[in-house]
């Protein structure tokens, strides 16, 4: 039987295992799903698979740099209180690490050799999800290189080093000085944490997003009720504006609002003594477009005690 796409997504999903892991068990099981998700707990790859379930919106976002790339990785875990522990923290950190052997897409991740082991890093999550009895997933990661320069990292509310509720890359291609491009790369890194830039440039933000805020422009402008003539200036002048706030280079940057964060980096080469171009960055922030599940306290408490 041909194992698809689709097959391997609704087995992760239900498992919690790496992209890998299902293709196999499905492969094994001739694409009975019951039967994969039995054979990859025989393998203790989903050792809980009612917890793989469980919403996981709590964790840390982790860093890990070397020569000139970096990584991001968000590991989740259903509650604060796991992601506090010294064990999760030093997995998180691990994954970082491994991750920057990778090409650093979560699959290439999750499919990595945990250092000091021989499983892999989902193998290694799924162990840890049996032992701790919660539920926690490598959601995604992030990867930024440069051929010469620097890739910065920022991790906001940092809980230990390189682990923390935010992470930020900025990638910075330039000849300069290692350290000056360093120490700029960080304050633009914590620009973006501040900001949440929608792209880098204006020819790189989504086109729906583009759009959607166009055709508000343009009712908003209508109502005006002024000629078509002035509200199609109106709407390219609104646009202008959107891009001057959303897209990276040209937002005033934080650090000194009189310039732009393309102009401060211009007027940054004099530090570094030589020519340098932002080519990236990324930003995770733990939990970010998770639906949280709501829960009644009360209720669980109830249940807890054996009262219905």
């Amino acid at each position: 039987m041909t194992v698809t796409a689709a097959m391997v997504k609704e087995l992760r999903e239900k498992s919690g295992a790496g992209m890998m892991d299902c293709k196999t068990a499905l492969a094994e099981t001739n694409g009975d799903m019951e039967a994969a998700i039995d054979w990859l707990r025989a393998k203790g790859i989903a050792k809980a698979d009612k917890k793989s379930g469980r919403t996981a919106a709590e964790g840390l976002v982790g860093a890990a740099a070397a020569d000139s790339k970096a990584i991001l990785v968000e590991v989740n875990s259903e509650t604060d209180f796991v992601a506090r522990n010294d064990a999760f923290q030093a997995m998180v950190r691990q994954i970082a690490e491994t991750g920057l052997g990778t090409d650093g897409s979560v699959d290439a991740v999750g499919a990595a050799t945990y250092a000091g082991s021989s499983k892999t890093v989902s193998e290694t999550i799924a162990e840890a999800v049996g032992t701790i009895g919660e539920n926690m997933t490598l959601r995604r990661s992030a990867m930024l290189s440069v051929g010469q320069g620097v890739v910065a990292t920022y991790i906001h509310n940092q809980v230990v080093e390189g682990l923390g509720k935010m992470g930020v890359l900025v990638a910075i291609e330039s000849t300069g000085d290692a350290a000056a491009l360093a120490a700029f790369g960080r304050q633009v890194a914590m620009h973006v944490a501040a900001t949440n830039p929608l792209a880098l440039k204006a020819e790189d933000v989504d086109p729906t997003v583009a759009e959607r805020e166009k055709a508000i422009f343009i009712e908003q402008s209508r109502a005006s009720g002024k000629p078509d003539a002035i509200i199609e200036k109106m709407v390219e002048g609104r646009m202008r504006k959107f891009f001057e706030e959303s897209v990276l280079l040209s937002q005033a940057f934080v650090i000194n609002p009189d310039l732009t964060v393309e102009k401060a980096l211009k007027e940054a080469e004099k530090d570094f003594g030589a020519p340098a171009k932002i080519t990236g960055f990324a930003r995770f922030a733990l939990g970010e477009g998770i639906e949280r599940e709501k829960s009644d306290f009360a209720a669980e408490v109830a249940a807890a005690a054996g009262k219905k």
